[in-house]
């Protein structure tokens, strides 16, 4: 155990698991029934290119016949360059909504046009979800490695959500896997700056911290295992929010996981956070 942060242990984490899989929910939540919206586009104007026709789509996944409901929005990870949108099984059956998507991918496009979709689909489900029976206050953003990037650029840097008359202080929480806090590496390499070359510019979260943020959870895998320097931009990301007077950022490491293999463990504890969030809210699912 580390004096700032909380490393998850197996034994420990086998008991999250457990309290928060669907065996151990109750009744009404196991016999909830789910519906799944797929490839629905969430960008809108004239002359949208085929690149935004192909890549800006999302699938929603939600509770049927109930209102109230938790909603995350889930970005998959591909270092920028890849990867595809899919609902993480972890998160299925959970009582909440969990939207996934996709957006375009480096080289086609370049920074910040990646962010830019992001925050096109954060919108989407904040404008969206309310008439599917989701409650609009309870909208938390999550995503791993790449994603997990995008999760926290798109609910620090207020400018990509303000694009879309929209505050991304009115989200529920921010639950970044294992993402980058310096500038990505896909950016950075757009720009010819070396992997092994850390920058901290406008493109990096950590250049955006701020006390008054939403409530952040950081899970990474553990810090022997992970990507380069992962853990510990992490940590000096935490540090920073809680410098900057952020009252309300965890961090955890996850003993014996690498960069890969964290997200699924890291599903329990991100149902564990949305369902502290949700208790404090003052309001009954």
């Amino acid at each position: 155990m580390h004096c700032f942060l909380n490393r998850v242990l197996p034994v420990f984490l086998a008991a999250v698991l457990y309290s928060s899989s669907p065996l151990a929910q109750d009744s009404a939540q196991q016999a909830t029934e789910y519906k799944t919206e797929q490839n629905v586009l969430y960008r809108s104007g004239e002359n949208l290119g085929e690149d935004i026709q192909q890549r800006c789509r999302l699938d929603a996944y939600y509770p049927v016949n109930r209102k109230g409901f938790a909603t995350m929005v889930w970005f998959h990870g591909g270092g920028l360059t890849g990867g595809n949108k899919s609902i993480p099984d972890g998160l299925k059956g959970q009582g909440i909504a969990v939207v996934a998507a996709n957006y375009r991918l480096s080289p086609s496009v370049r920074s910040p046009a990646i962010i830019d979709d992001a925050a096109a689909a954060v919108a989407w489900t904040m404008k969206n979800i309310e008439s599917r029976g989701g409650a609009p206050d309870r909208i938390f953003v999550a995503g791993h490695s790449a994603g997990g990037y995008l999760t926290s650029m798109v609910g620090l840097d207020r400018s990509y959500l303000a694009a879309h008359g929209l505050d991304p202080n009115d989200l529920a929480g921010l639950i970044p896997y294992s993402g980058h806090t310096i500038t990505h590496f896909t950016v950075r390499k757009e720009q010819g700056i070396g992997g092994t070359q850390p920058i901290i510019d406008k493109m990096a979260p950590l250049f955006h911290v701020r006390s008054d943020a939403p409530p952040i959870l950081l899970i990474t895998g553990d810090r022997e295992l992970e990507m380069l320097g992962r853990y510990e931009e992490n940590a000096y990301f935490w540090r920073m929010l809680k410098i900057v007077g952020n009252k309300d950022v965890e961090l955890l490491e996850l003993d014996g996981y690498d960069h890969g293999q964290m997200a699924t463990p890291a599903h329990p504890l991100t149902l564990k956070f949305i369902r502290k969030i949700v208790s404090t809210s003052g309001r009954d699912e």
